[in-house]
């Protein structure tokens, strides 16, 4: 339980940044895209669905119910970090969480995902994402990568 506060003010942190990031790039949007470096740039992307968007068609209902799975799964990752006893993992929850809680903001207030990180090479585009794809991705790597430690001291015991 002591590893709850730390994992809630990393999501806060994670939320805050996330949406703070995503202002200024609407704010800015009238001059995008930049091209920041050779292999990277800033554009402005409306994902209406999910990871690279996928299930990005019916407009009418699908935000909606994306918002209500990403509302259980925040649930169910805020019943984890409460019964979790890892530091590392309860941290790694709480970047999931913030990651999750941005994004789920975004379709309510603007019915997509605000997406502006362009990374590509010889004309070849990794599909533009945000800093709550980067924490949700981070985090669930770390999970994935806490998973294994656990199997590893299991089998060494």
């Amino acid at each position: 339980m002591s590893h709850v506060r730390p994992a809630l003010i990393l999501a806060l942190v994670v939320f805050a940044l996330d949406q703070v990031s995503k202002e200024v790039i609407l704010a800015v949007a009238d001059a995008l895209p930049w091209a920041v470096l050779p292999f990277f740039n800033l554009v402005l992307v409306w994902n209406p669905g999910v990871s690279f968007g996928m299930l990005g068609g019916d407009q009418a209902t699908e935000p909606w119910i994306l918002v209500g799975l990403a509302l259980l799964i925040t649930v169910g990752l805020l019943v984890w970090l409460v019964r979790e006893r890892d530091r590392g993992t309860a941290l790694a929850i709480g970047l999931v969480l913030g990651g999750a809680i941005g994004n789920v903001i975004d379709r309510l207030r603007h019915g997509a995902v605000v997406d502006f990180l362009d990374f590509h090479v010889a004309g070849y585009h990794w599909p533009a994402f945000n800093l709550a794809d980067s924490a949700i991705v981070v985090g669930a790597l770390l999970l994935v990568a806490e998973s294994f430690m656990v199997k590893k001291k299991e089998a060494a015991s």
